[in-house]
Parts: C-alpha cells; sequence; structure tokens
C-alpha cells in the first residue's frame, strides 16, 4: 500500500489521487477502495432533504464524471414529430425504418459539436488537481436503439429487422468514435464511461447470442478506440442480470464493470470468475438494502462487497448501486460511505500487508 497517501484531514476523507485510482482499476495494490458513484442522488432525494444532504461533503468521490449527450433528438432537426420523453418506456422516436436513412442523415458532427469545447476547462483543472476523470455519456448499443425504437420494437427488431439494427448500429458506433475520439484529444480523460442496460431482474433482455451477433462488434469498435489512445479504462453501467454476457464486454474491451446488481447476479460466482478480466465497481443495493436494513445491516453489507470484490491487489471500487431513493433513511446513507471508507482503507492495509 502507498502509505504516504493522506487519506484523511481531520474528520474528512480526501479524494484519492489519479494514481491511487488507477492503481485500484489496475490491480496494482491502491491505498484505500475508491468512492465512485457512491454519492448518486436519485430523482427527488435532493427535493426531499435539501441541505441535509451537505452532512456528506465530508464523503468524497473519487472520480468525476464529464458527460455530454451525443445524440439529442430534439437538436437534429427531424421532419416528425418526437415525443421528449421516451428514452425508457414503449413510445419511440423512429417508428418506421423506412425513415431510418434520414435519421442517420440527421445525426451530429463530433468535430462541430460545442459540448467537448465546454468541458475543456473543467478537465484542465481536475488535471491539475490531480484527480481521476472520465468522459462519456449514458446510453449506448441497447438503450439508446430502446429509445429510438421502442421497447416493445426493438425487442421484435433483434429478430425481424436485423440488417435495419446492423445499419442503425454501425451508425451509432461512427457517430460514438467520432465523440470518442474528439474527447480524447481535448479533455485528456483516464476512461470513457457509459451505461448499457442489457439485463432486468432475471437475465439478458436478449438471448446471448443476439448479443453476441447484433451488439457486441459495436462494443469492440469502441474497445479498439480506447486501444488506440493506449488503452483508457472503459467503465460500463449495466443493471440487471449480465452474467451470460461478461466475458463478451472484457472481450470487447470493457475494463470496470458496474454495479453486478444484488438480487439478479450472484456475487461471489462473478467474483471468483471474472475478477482477473474485470475491475468491478461494486453497487451497494439500494432498492432493499439502503432503504429497508438498518446501520449496521448496511455495514455489514459494505464489507461483504467488499470482502468479495477486492482482491490482495486491489480490483475494487465501491458505489451505490443506481439513484439512492428519496425514501431511504439518511443514516444508513451515512453508514454506507463510512464503512466503504473505513473498512476500506483496513482491508486494503490487511491485505497488502
Amino acid at each position: 500500500m502507498a502509505d504516504h497517501v493522506q487519506l484523511k484531514n481531520g474528520d474528512r476523507w480526501l479524494p484519492l489521487p489519479r494514481a491511487e485510482v488507477i492503481k485500484a482499476v489496475e490491480r496494482r495494490g491502491p491505498a484505500r477502495i475508491p468512492l465512485v458513484l457512491a454519492k448518486w442522488w436519485g430523482e427527488g432525494l435532493e427535493q426531499a432533504h435539501g441541505d441535509a444532504l451537505r452532512q456528506f461533503d465530508r464523503f468524497p468521490e473519487d472520480v468525476v464524471l464529464l458527460l455530454i449527450e451525443p445524440l439529442d433528438y430534439r437538436t437534429m432537426d427531424l421532419p416528425w414529430p418526437v415525443d421528449e420523453e421516451g428514452a425508457h418506456d414503449s413510445r419511440c422516436v423512429l417508428d418506421d425504418w423506412g425513415k431510418l436513412d434520414e435519421f442517420i442523415a440527421r445525426m451530429p458532427d463530433p468535430e462541430a459539436d460545442p459540448q467537448i469545447d465546454r468541458l475543456a476547462e473543467q478537465a484542465e483543472a481536475l488535471r491539475r488537481e490531480d484527480r481521476y476523470f472520465l468522459f462519456g455519456w449514458w446510453r449506448l448499443f441497447f438503450e439508446r436503439p430502446w429509445s429510438i425504437r421502442g421497447m416493445t420494437s426493438l425487442l421484435m427488431d433483434f429478430h425481424l429487422e436485423q440488417e435495419n439494427i446492423h445499419r442503425l448500429n454501425d451508425a451509432l458506433a461512427t457517430l460514438y468514435c467520432g465523440y470518442l475520439r474528439r474527447g480524447i484529444r481535448v479533455l485528456q480523460p483516464d476512461g470513457f464511461f457509459t451505461s448499457d442496460d442489457l439485463g432486468h431482474q432475471k437475465q439478458l433482455f436478449m438471448r446471448p447470442e443476439v448479443f453476441r451477433a447484433l451488439l457486441k462488434p459495436y462494443y469492440i469498435r469502441i474497445g479498439e478506440v480506447l486501444r488506440e489512445y493506449g488503452g483508457l479504462h472503459w467503465w460500463l453501467h449495466s443493471c440487471g442480470n449480465n452474467t451470460a454476457v461478461l466475458g463478451d464486454l472484457a472481450d470487447a474491451g470493457v475494463t470496470v464493470f458496474h454495479p453486478v446488481q444484488k438480487h439478479t447476479m450472484d456475487e461471489a460466482a462473478v467474483a471468483r470468475q471474472y475478477g482477473d478480466r474485470l475491475a468491478f465497481l461494486a453497487g451497494i443495493d439500494v432498492q432493499h438494502t439502503l432503504q429497508e436494513k438498518d446501520p449496521a445491516g448496511v455495514r455489514e453489507e459494505v464489507r461483504f462487497l467488499i470482502d468479495t470484490f477486492d482482491r490482495p491487489d486491489g480490483g475494487m471500487c465501491i458505489a451505490a448501486g443506481n439513484g439512492i431513493l428519496p425514501g431511504t433513511p439518511l443514516e444508513n446513507v451515512a453508514a454506507f460511505l463510512d464503512e466503504a471508507l473505513t473498512y476500506g482503507a483496513a482491508h486494503r492495509q490487511r491485505v497488502a500487508g
């Protein structure tokens, strides 16, 4: 362990230096387990608690996310109406595959998009502060087509419209790779963050072979870009049971997987089978554990996650599994953050010693 790293200033935990986060991700013995997306306030939490959330300022976020929106349908000047609320339900942006050529033609030019330039000053400040930061966006090759076609239509398209799925994902991959290359050049991040909720509570939304045929080739293109720039870390959030394709994600170049959702995936089996190929941003359960247990039970769960995923050389960060919900007792949030830091640091000292 890097004994020279100052972890606290009084009762305030300090953010880890960039090098320590890299050590955790690359399994090179970090000083403590990094907190990433740990203070993920879900919709309504800030409105419910207001200034009471300031008590958590003493806990750090060790990774900063600089995010853009690569495909805002409202700015594409599409010649048909767009429902702004269609991202996660049955409504859709492209109701007829006959409109696909027009849709692709109106995708933005990453080189001309000012979103990345607006982040440049913040990125420079983070580098001066020796902070680890990620560039990216939410939604990739499943969630994005889901919002474009609607869930029901997309799942049917996987069987009836495979050629059009390939055409759409090819266009998305070209768009994403353009944004990724420009973001890396301008911002010089430590890695790429994105999401694709591939699973539900029991299994994938699709058969693994459908993922491998229709999505994995485009995941591979993202991984190739990251390798072009020295192998930047790829952080992927995907809710639900992703067990069947974790090996495929590692093949494509994913470095860190989040959240290993409790009650959908077997944490011990996942850590045992994939811990040498993936680092894990293990997410504490926000559906039941944080809402229903007492602080002692929350601390017990944090210790379980750390004991399960943190290897002697690292390979683990810790997070909220998703947005922390408004009904969550704040004392449970405090227990989660405090135990993640105190036990996380002590655990690293034990396994490194």
